[in-house]
């Protein structure tokens, strides 16, 4: 049987992903946590790469789906898990213990969910908190904490315990029917092509000035939209009612 060539190629990113986590999880296990934080989300970059080049070459595949599925799982599930209870979690006893093992659990649920509703979904957005944004609040959170901890020590302990219990809330919201906007299939053409490039362009010069409190920010402000919008919608319409 030949293989054509073409379908290894996007396969190497997802492959990619999977060794960046697990360099990530080393490298938290030799204290390296900064590293480690950014190799996280480094492998978020192979991760969107995988399926657009499968998509671009014609090499979409069920192997290529459920092996991107399993990299999710190590890259934005086992290592953020791990990289938090080594810089922190271990000082919480059992309840850091149940954090990271939920954090993993649900985050499997949310692939396994999403690979079989992907096609009844609607394509703009998603059931639940997906498991590469958890990742980035995971990870965004801990450098932001690593940053601030140089500057103001005695802060260090609310951020953490903050942390903990967002990370918490969000393997929450990974297994919740919240919805969250989805960008991968977002029609660009009505915000017109000049008012893009002028966006992505300040969002680039702030995130190369301020990169972590960038990072941080955007995320937690998609994080906090999607249950922000359910409540929204839900005191609507009891005001509706009434």
């Amino acid at each position: 049987m030949r293989i054509d060539p073409l379908y290894i190629f996007p396969n190497l990113f997802t492959g990619a992903s999977i060794y960046l986590g697990i360099l990530a999880i080393s490298y938290a296990f030799m204290g390296r946590f900064t590293l480690a934080c950014w190799l996280v989300l480094v492998s978020l970059i192979f991760d969107g790469l995988d399926g657009r080049v499968a998509r671009l070459t014609g090499t979409t595949s069920k192997f290529g789906v459920e092996f991107d599925s399993l990299a999710d799982v190590v890259a934005f599930g086992v290592a953020p898990a791990m990289i938090l209870f080594f810089y922190t979690g271990f000082h919480y006893g059992k309840f850091g213990v149940v954090v990271a093992g939920l954090y993993v659990v649900f985050g499997a649920i949310r692939l396994a969910r999403f690979n079989i509703t992907t096609t009844q979904n609607e394509p703009n957005v998603f059931i639940g908190l997906p498991i590469p944004a958890a990742a980035v609040f995971v990870v965004s959170w801990l450098l932001f904490e690593m940053y601030l901890s140089r500057i103001y020590p005695h802060y260090s302990y609310e951020i953490l315990l903050f942390l903990m219990v967002a990370s918490l809330a969000v393997s929450l919201l990974m297994v919740s029917n919240i919805r969250y906007p989805s960008f991968k299939k977002m029609n660009l053409e009505r915000f017109g092509f000049k008012k893009i490039i002028v966006f992505l362009m300040l969002v680039l010069a702030i995130l190369f000035i301020y990169p972590i409190f960038t990072i941080v920010t955007l995320i937690t402000l998609y994080v906090c939209f999607g249950p922000s919008r359910a409540m929204y919608y839900l005191l609507a319409r009891r005001f509706n009612k009434d």
